[in-house]
């Protein structure tokens, strides 16, 4: 049973038997396999690599996990496989047109992944434009990062590119394997485990960089948020300055004095309104426990990263959260602050239409040519089924894609 955050997971005594883990095993860095009093484990999993061993137990050997470990296929699919494999990809990009999504930056991937989207590319099925990054984890050595040069010369073309690299800093809040600066509020002595050494992202940062790669990193906590704008610091002096647009995905906590150092680097800050404790139904507990007042002011900071001058991109973490951008806009204009002494972080409107579109496309590099409905702009276009300027904040979620029109192809009609 997997965590709607994907980042823990519980399994029964026979599964962990089974996997090998009930005595426990070592899964690394920052992820936890939870022992009990009596040695065994409880059957919490902390974390992907605490799953792993229960995942590939499943009726398709974890294959679905491919993309988030950074691997490829071992041994090679079968037709069948390749065949099913396929299918899940054209139905989801069948789902995302549906939600009126023209654009998809994908936050896993490989060269399978890529390969199979080509396939559909060339059938002419490919209903949105899809980027996949290389995942770099923390066990893979630097010289991988050309096997994300080559997926970048492969695939370059407008509707599927590459071009850029994944890493995880840290976990999440709730179960404490975020990576702070402070212990947490409700567990002294524990700020979390950064997955990345700080000598190891630089290096990772540097070479990513020198190679004209973007990067985008997992980063939740204020401590893994500061140690990769210290990486990508370290790339702009060994590199020199250039319009990298790196990114840091989620920045759910972040030290006050990180935020001019985030835009001073022209680091795109790509945040999930939904995520935000108390807003769409989510639960205020554990997680504003678990930051502690003291964090409150520069949690899930929208409106505070703004006013400094950060380009932010909403977007969705699907499917940790809901895939419609509506919901996503629903959620960043009508979020409340935790208490009265917190500023309004809420977004107007606009300033969430444009996090939606345009600044997904400034962060894509494509603001030239999508983003914005404007002659001479690509044909990108959602026909809504309600007027969004005269419907009540609390309903956007509910407006509708009629049309979905992407390259000048109706993708989706209702």
């Amino acid at each position: 049973m997997v965590a709607y955050d994907h980042h823990t997971a519980w399994a029964n005594t026979i599964a962990l038997e089974k996997a090998g883990v009930l005595n426990g095993r070592d899964v690394g860095v920052g992820n936890e396999i939870v022992m009990g009093d009596d040695g065994l484990a409880t059957g919490e999993l902390r974390e992907t690599k605490a799953m792993q061993p229960v995942m590939a137990l499943r009726t398709d050997g974890g294959r679905e996990g491919y993309g988030m470990k950074g691997t490829e296929p071992q041994p090679g699919p079968s037709s069948a496989e390749r065949r099913d494999d396929r299918e899940i990809l054209e139905a989801g990009l069948r789902y995302c047109a549906e939600l009126g999504i023209t654009s998809i930056h994908n936050m896993d991937g490989n060269l399978y992944q890529l390969e199979l989207l080509d396939e559909i590319r060339r059938a002419g099925e490919l209903r949105c434009r899809t980027q996949i990054p290389y995942h770099l984890t923390n066990v893979m050595p630097i010289t991988n990062l050309e096997q994300a040069s080559e997926m970048h010369r492969r695939f370059s073309s407008p509707m599927l590119h590459s071009g850029r690299v994944k890493m995880f800093m840290d976990g999440v809040l709730e179960s404490w394997t975020a990576v702070m600066l402070e212990d947490y509020a409700d567990r002294p002595g524990h700020r979390g485990d950064p997955l990345f050494s700080a000598e190891h992202f630089s290096e990772a940062a540097i070479e990513a960089d020198r190679r004209g790669l973007q990067i985008s990193v997992h980063a939740i906590g204020d401590g893994a948020v500061h140690r990769v704008l210290n990486g990508y610091e370290a790339a702009q002096r060994a590199n020199g300055r250039r319009d990298s647009r790196h990114r840091i995905e989620h920045v759910e906590v972040i030290h006050p004095g990180d935020i001019a150092r985030l835009v001073d680097l022209g680091v795109v800050a790509s945040m999930q309104p939904p995520h935000s404790p108390g807003t769409m139904g989510l639960p205020l507990e554990p997680t504003v426990s678990r930051i502690g007042e003291a964090c409150w002011p520069y949690s899930y900071a929208w409106r505070s990263l703004w006013d400094a001058g950060a380009q932010i991109a909403f977007s969705s973490d699907w499917p940790v959260s809901p895939l419609a951008p509506m919901k996503t806009i629903q959620a960043a204009v009508t979020r409340e602050p935790w208490n009265e002494q917190l500023a309004d972080q809420r977004a107007t409107l606009y300033e969430a239409l444009a996090a939606c579109t345009k600044v997904g496309a400034y962060a894509n590099f494509t603001e030239d040519s999508i983003g914005r409905l404007e002659t001479g702009m690509l044909a990108d276009v959602v026909v809504l089924s309600d007027d969004i300027e005269e419907t009540a904040p609390g309903e956007l979620g509910e407006v509708r894609p009629v049309v979905t029109i992407c390259d000048g192809q109706i993708t989706y009609e209702a």
